[in-house]
């Protein structure tokens, strides 16, 4: 079996990640995590995914693709504060690195923000090759608000009944 061979066939994605990518489609941002100097760190980054990897757009003023580049990162995305009945959460995990996006993968990111914390928005691209991929989905009845659909009862006992977390990795 040749090398590329051997890459296609681990490539393949199972049925877990294209849920997962699916849903990362979704929404446009989300949470890169890692550690500098020992210490975590979680940033917000934009997001597209191509041939079934992760790619990320960064700020480079922030610096955090340094401490990224090479490492083991986790990237989550959710909708989680969307008001949705399904909410779900998914987290790849793997080593990122530094590229340089092709002009079809730029395009794909949309407009760039046009300053970050202050600064004149520097945009810097890694690449996530996920070794784990994560998948979480909560379920609530048909009628009941979740949580972050601004309902509020005033009952502080929030009944669990019928909700479910699923996890899939």
């Amino acid at each position: 079996m040749s090398t590329e061979e051997t890459r296609q066939e681990t490539r393949e994605q199972s049925c877990e990640e294209t849920r997962a990518v699916e849903l990362l489609n979704r929404v446009a941002y989300g949470r890169l995590a890692t550690s500098m100097r020992a210490m975590p760190f979680v940033a917000p980054a934009r997001h597209v995914v191509a041939d079934g990897r992760v790619l990320i757009r960064l700020h480079r003023g922030l610096g955090y693709h340094r401490a990224c580049n090479g490492s083991v990162v986790a990237y989550g995305a959710d909708n989680l504060h969307s008001g949705a009945e399904q909410l779900w959460s998914v987290q790849f995990t793997g080593t990122a690195e530094i590229v340089e996006p092709t002009a079809e993968e730029r395009a794909a990111f949309g407009a760039e923000p046009t300053s970050v914390d202050g600064e004149p928005f520097e945009p810097v691209y890694m690449r996530v090759e996920p070794q784990f991929v994560t998948v979480h989905t909560l379920d609530y009845p048909a009628g009941q608000s979740t949580p972050s659909s601004g309902s509020s009862s005033g009952s502080s006992t929030g009944s669990s009944t019928g909700r479910q977390l699923h996890h899939v990795a």
